[in-house]
């Protein structure tokens, strides 16, 4: 199963640093998503996270990614298609789209990503949501209908994380389990 915290620094108890959330985090990928930053502040923050033995992707900014060296990029549903992205990408590179319901996930996969984040299955824990919830049948359907890795991301806990696998989930994306360590 692959693991996948989602970085919000903002949500992080008081006291804490990202960095230390990182390190503790028991997760295989760490995708930076801290979309205020700027493109400086980022690159440092993936510079430092890189050591902590994780993969690191960063939201949105190829840019920021390829000078830093993160090992991928990820993308907003509605973004640059993952595909123009892969001719300056380094062999290897990871590239994920987010997507909110079945059809985009085939066309995420059309389009030339290397996983989905597919959300939100359940309600998120860690900040409003306006998408209803879209549930284990529909993580189930998505998962069957590309041969890429769907991660589920939404209201993801300890407990409905093996019913996510179960459902045909590859892994599971997350704030609040893994700032919750």
């Amino acid at each position: 199963m692959l693991r996948c915290y989602v970085t919000d620094r903002h949500t992080l108890a008081p006291g804490d640093s990202l960095l230390a959330a990182i390190a503790r985090a028991d997760a295989d990928w760490v995708q930076i998503r801290e979309k205020d930053l700027p493109a400086r502040d980022l690159f440092k923050l993936v510079q430092a996270a890189l050591p902590l033995g994780k993969k690191i992707i960063v939201n949105t900014r190829m840019d920021v990614a390829l000078a830093a060296g993160a090992a991928g990029l990820h993308l907003p549903q509605n973004s640059i298609r993952a595909g123009r992205w892969r001719s300056i990408a380094p062999p290897g590179f990871l590239i994920g789209v987010s997507c909110h319901g079945v059809e985009s996930v085939r066309a995420a996969e059309q389009e030339g990503a290397d996983y989905v984040l597919f959300a939100p299955v359940f309600a998120p824990l860690s900040k409003p949501s306006h998408s209803p919830s879209l549930g284990l049948a529909a993580l189930s359907e998505a998962s069957r209908s590309v041969r890429i890795p769907v991660l589920a991301l939404g209201g993801i806990t300890r407990k409905n994380a093996a019913a996510c696998i179960e459902h045909g989930a590859a892994g599971v994306a997350a704030i609040s389990l893994y700032q919750r360590c």
